[in-house]
């Protein structure tokens, strides 16, 4: 599997799950999930998905860093 990739497909990345979440713990990746090319989902280093939730979901982050990449 090649995990410097960012985006596998569902069944690919079933079928390689501990690898990929090996790379997103330790090498601080995020891999998007898809299906038939298009993101579904996304796998992310723990500390990410807890910022997300201090932020108060994902739309509240959503627009959190939209507002910080306008400045």
């Amino acid at each position: 599997m090649d995990t410097e990739k960012t985006e596998h497909p569902i069944a690919e990345a079933r079928a390689n799950l501990s690898e990929l979440l090996a790379a997103a713990r330790l090498l601080r990746r995020v891999y998007f999930l898809t299906s038939r090319g298009k993101p579904q989902a996304a796998i992310v280093p723990a500390e990410l998905g807890d910022a997300v939730v201090a932020a108060g979901g994902v739309d509240a982050a959503v627009e959190l860093l939209n507002r910080a990449a306008k400045k």
